[in-house]
């Protein structure tokens, strides 16, 4: 922007090369120091947002911040002196060549902007009219536009979880995962596997019918796009499927590390009221097969059963105490046999080993082997458990989890391909008032989920906060309180591009694209503020308000197009972005890129119209300026 203002001067001024440099920042070094303030002004809000959400936030916003500042020094300092150093002497533009080639195209390009500039300026009303529709659409798409957390990357590993019958032993989960690594080899772009037998990922928790798999595949530059993570966990999850003595899924992992299980939703179906847990088991079951009759949702797992059979172990106490039996004992005798029975640590050779009691495993296969266990009784007799203790099997669950104090089955699932994670949660959140509300149903977010619900409507507060801050730091500057409205004005423009991006592509609002929405804020205030700075200043010297807004459109559309369509440029790579992190690259390039592409395209035409509509209203009542300006041909 400097530059190309130094050499406008050079051109039509006839100055040499140091004073058009000195002459050329004083004129923009306001608008420089405008844009520079607004710029950082609506970041700070960003850094100081709490949760995850903020520290993601807090990334971008110092980031940028520091990059504009440092850019705004330089732009201030060092680049008027490398123009006084490099430019050529020159008194007229570029006839000939390329560079007269361009300036004849840019120049016919400029004359149709000002004509339009200009017949928007004649009919203030239909200009309005068709700002009004700008929000309307902007407005729409924000609503239809589905909403989103942190988008699932290929990370380039997932894992596989795996589970039997109730009550199958390890031996038949070990089984079954070795069967289950034979087929996931037979995938061309499978590396490395790791299995873990008899842990439940989902519930954490030790479960003999469980199982995980690990699975790290190839790079990314070695994978087509049919060997993408997500077609490969679909082509396992159909085998999966199709297994007989056992289910199995494979899923996406969590973003960031300790979010949840899983990349989907996680959700907690709590019970309200206090009913037993078999009916619990009976309304969870029927809200899942609910679950996945959903437009939005692929599938939801649950990891609750009632119905696991389990052996009970009953204590006659009276037959205990009437035989000098203490119960401490009876209890710790059979959780040191039958359980592990943590004793102590020892050194041995500057090694620490954990000792811990338990009973060989063929002494321990059958009820019938607690009854031959011994416990010591009145007079150090050795006295039977046959004789102190009943067994019977019964139904059971394994595990009974509680969430915020509530009897709860923990829920996962992944919505549909094009579908949100938002449109899911917001369909279960409907299925269980609906249907469930009167049974003492409820659901309760966790993992990734829970913050996706808590950060909801944070962007919006950090927005309306910047652009607080952004007119206060413009009236500042512009010592006027209706100046910045005409900078402002021109923000929903970058909303609308940015909005319609992420629609037409089929995208969700997620984290990304929020930050990218807060940047096309900035840029968009940065465009509307080189307009109306030199409007101001040509009103200053006695312009007339059409005159002001027309030229100032006219001689600062080569600036506006230069920045901007450098940044258009510069973020448009992360459009079409694979990799590591493509899916977040696509989020914030495609919000920035159509955001900017919207504002730079309509919005310079529509704020020479709020300069003057704005600056009009404010001059009401005081006496006209001087007509002293004259114009420069």
């Amino acid at each position: 922007m400097v530059i190309e203002n130094v050499e406008r001067i050079m051109a039509h001024e006839g100055l040499p090369a140091r004073l058009a440099a000195d002459r050329g920042i004083r004129q923009v070094a306001p608008a420089l120091v405008a844009i520079v303030l607004s710029l950082v002004a609506v970041f700070v809000p960003v850094a100081f947002t709490g949760g995850v959400t903020g520290a993601l936030f807090r990334q971008f916003a110092i980031t940028i911040a520091i990059a504009v500042v440092l850019s705004g020094i330089v732009a201030l300092t060092l680049t008027p002196a490398l123009c006084a150093f490099l430019l050529k002497e020159a008194s007229e533009a570029h006839t000939t060549g390329p560079f007269g080639l361009f300036n004849r195209v840019f120049d016919r390009g400029r004359h149709n902007y000002v004509t339009n500039v200009e017949r928007v300026l004649r009919r203030p009303r239909a200009g309005f009219a068709a700002f009004a529709v700008v929000i309307v659409l902007a407005v729409w798409l924000w609503r239809h536009v589905p909403s989103s957390f942190i988008p699932t990357e290929d990370k380039g590993y997932f894992a596989v979880a795996i589970q039997l019958p109730d009550g199958a032993s390890l031996q038949r989960t070990e089984a079954v995962l070795q069967r289950v690594e034979g087929f996931l080899r037979q995938e061309p772009s499978v590396r490395n596997i790791v299995a873990l037998a008899g842990l439940d990922i989902l519930s954490r928790s030790s479960q003999t019918n469980s199982a995980v798999i690990f699975v790290n595949v190839a790079p990314w530059d070695e994978r087509g796009k049919k060997d993408a993570l997500d077609k490969i966990t679909a082509r396992l999850s159909g085998r999966l499927f199709g297994m007989k003595d056992a289910i199995g899924f494979a899923f996406n992992l969590p973003e960031i590390p300790g979010l949840g299980a899983t990349a989907g939703v996680e959700t907690n179906l709590q019970d309200r009221i206090g009913r037993p847990v078999t009916d619990f088991a009976g309304e969870v079951q029927q809200f899942v097969q609910a679950a996945n009759q959903l437009p939005a949702v692929a599938g939801v797992q649950v990891n609750f059963r009632a119905n696991v059979p389990q052996l009970f172990v009953s204590v006659d106490r009276a037959a205990a105490l009437s035989r000098g039996v203490q119960l401490s004992d009876l209890f710790g005798t059979l959780q040191a046999l039958l359980s592990t029975l943590y004793i102590n640590d020892f050194n041995l050779y500057g090694k620490t080993y954990r000792v811990q009691a338990e009973a060989e495993a063929q002494f321990r296969q059958s009820p019938a082997d607690i009854g031959r266990l011994y416990v010591r009784g009145a007079n150090r007799a050795m006295i039977p458990l046959s004789a102190l203790t009943r067994t019977e099997f019964r139904s059971a669950p394994t595990l009974v989890s509680r969430f915020n104090g509530f009897t709860s089955a923990l829920l996962t699932g992944a919505p549909k391909p094009g579908r949100s994670s938002g449109e899911m949660m917001a369909e279960l959140d409907s299925l269980v008032t609906t249907r469930f509300g009167n049974e003492g149903l409820a659901l309760a977010y966790s993992g990734q989920s829970y913050q996706e619900r808590a950060s909801s409507g944070a962007a919006g507060v950090v927005m309306v906060l910047g652009l607080i801050i952004v007119f206060l730091v413009l009236a500042a500057q512009y010592e006027s309180w209706s100046l910045p409205f005409a900078v402002l004005l021109g923000v929903p423009f970058g909303v609308l591009g940015a909005y319609f991006g992420i629609w037409l592509r089929g995208m969700p609002s997620d984290i990304y694209v929020q930050v990218g929405l807060i940047t096309v804020v900035g840029l968009s205030a940065k465009n509307a503020i080189l307009i109306v700075e030199f409007a101001n200043s040509l009103r200053e010297q006695g312009a007339t308000l059409i005159q002001a807004a027309a030229l100032a459109a006219r001689d600062r559309l080569r600036p506006i197009l230069m920045t901007s369509l450098a940044f258009i440029f510069g973020v448009s790579p992360l459009l079409v972005a694979g990799g590591a992190g493509a899916v977040s690259r696509h989020s914030i390039g495609t919000t920035v890129f159509f955001g900017m592409l919207v504002a730079t395209a309509i919005a310079i035409i529509f704020i020479p119209l709020f300069f003057l509509v704005i600056q009009g209203l404010a001059e009401r009542g005081k006496p006209p300026a001087p007509a002293a300006y004259r114009e420069e041909q």
